[in-house]
């Protein structure tokens, strides 16, 4: 392996990604992970946090752009900021806590420099002894430096590292057709918005990023990574639950029609959505689901609550960073740690104003389901290590995406093809990594 520097002129981003293939050494290089550091995690939109999580003055929680520490900070009067975690004095990260609440100021434990919540600095300790030859109110050199771009969609604060100077569209834009799924999601909740402060997993896998971005879409493996929670005789998915034979079909068969029927679609920046999975949302009425069509009803009128209820997708992907999916309710974060370590969050999503039962089931499904040691998310965090694992090997260099590639229109496909993995690098990866 050839661990060149970023500026290496030998690191030919156009010949290590083809149409149909991408390079092994995207996975493993040092240099090209440092590379996307400052080119996509540097300049994307990137999920940080969701408004729930901070409903009072003071609130925060840290978190990561790309390996950059941050803090999400609720500022009086409501306002969000997003600032570096690192004192400005010698480098300290200042929070160190995932969540809680600061109070009016932000105290860094190593000399006691305190800053208000919006990066200022108000108190530098034994101040005099910097005399007159420093200006303490110069933020750019002693506040606590602001992430230059922050805004948020329904509630989903984003924020982004590009400089003003860089051609990134406003986060409406950027997001596109991405914003219908997350209106789906937010317009569930009676209430009209989401609560997301009901907790995390967090759990650290053995392989690259993109791997779990690219295994979002990927309608392909479940048949078969995810057998072991099939039941043999009945090919029935968790008939180990409580409820039995609720679970649902997973066939096992090359020839299964079913996954080739979901549609796959790629969008500008790299972000993708898939539609409805086969069997997600084969079930209907009963009094739970009376009972949250009559609050949405309540709302929205019979016809928009009917549209609603009926208008289904299973997840969107805003490139690089993260996923929402509707049916196991669910945000979850995908932060690069190394070229083989990877940190993802999962933070279930509840509907303000739907009946409790409804948000307890939700959460249930998601531990079934997405949980570090749930039947389905073990299987993929296992794959992502043999992924890892087999790219040492220099017996192939291509990693091949041309599942589908003659038959899918332009940035879509049915649900086993790859063509949002194409589009990821092509419209995504590419377009962030080749512009200086």
């Amino acid at each position: 392996m050839h661990n060149l520097p970023a500026t290496d002129p030998e690191l030919d981003l156009a010949a290590l990604i083809q149409p149909d293939r991408v390079s092994r050494r995207l996975y493993t290089d040092q240099a090209i992970f440092d590379l996307e550091m400052q080119r996509i995690f540097g300049r994307a939109w990137l999920y940080l946090a969701h408004e729930s999580q901070l409903p009072r003055e003071g609130d925060y929680v840290t978190t990561w752009m790309g390996t950059q520490p941050v803090i999400v900070v609720r500022h009086k009067g409501g306002a969000i900021h997003v600032l570096h975690n690192r004192c400005p004095h010698r480098g300290v990260m200042v929070i160190t806590d995932d969540h809680g609440n600061t109070g009016n100021t932000i105290r860094c434990g190593y000399h006691g420099w305190t800053f208000r919540t919006n990066g200022e600095l108000l108190l530098a300790p034994m101040r005099d002894a910097y005399a007159n030859r420093y200006d303490m109110q110069d933020h750019a050199c002693f506040g606590l430096s602001r992430v230059p771009r922050v805004d948020s969609y329904r509630g989903f604060i984003f924020g982004s590292l590009a400089p003003l100077s860089y051609p990134l569209p406003e986060l409406a834009t950027f997001l596109g057709e991405a914003t219908h799924c997350i209106d789906r999601i937010a317009d569930r909740a009676p209430a009209g918005e989401v609560d997301v402060s009901g907790g995390v997993h967090k759990y650290l896998i053995r392989g690259n990023w993109k791997a779990q971005v690219e295994n979002l879409n990927d309608n392909y493996h479940p048949p078969f990574s995810h057998a072991c929670t099939t039941d043999e005789t009945t090919q029935r998915q968790f008939r180990r639950r409580y409820g039995d034979d609720s679970g649902v079909h997973l066939d096992t068969s090359e020839q299964n029609s079913k996954w080739d029927s979901v549609l796959a679609q790629g969008l500008d920046w790299g972000l993708s959505y898939c539609g409805p999975l086969p069997f997600n949302h084969e079930k209907r009425g009963g009094p739970l689901y009376d009972a949250h069509h009559s609050a949405l009803a309540a709302k929205h009128g019979e016809t928009h609550a009917e549209e609603i209820l009926t208008d289904f997708f299973h997840n969107v992907i805003v490139y690089p960073s993260v996923v929402m999916q509707l049916a196991s309710s669910h945000v979850r974060t995908i932060r690069p740690v190394a070229p083989d370590y990877t940190e993802i969050r999962v933070y279930p999503i509840k509907l303000k104003g739907a009946p409790e039962e409804i948000n307890r089931q939700l959460i249930r499904y998601l531990n079934i389901t997405h949980s570090a040691a749930s039947l389905i998310q073990s299987d993929d965090v296992e794959m992502f290590r043999r992924v890892q694992g087999g790219l040492a090997s220099q017996g192939q260099e291509w990693v091949w995406f041309n599942r589908h590639m003659e038959d899918d229109q332009f940035r879509r496909g049915g649900g086993t093809s790859e063509v949002v993995m194409r589009n990821q690098y092509q419209a995504g990866y590419l377009r962030y990594m080749e512009e200086k």
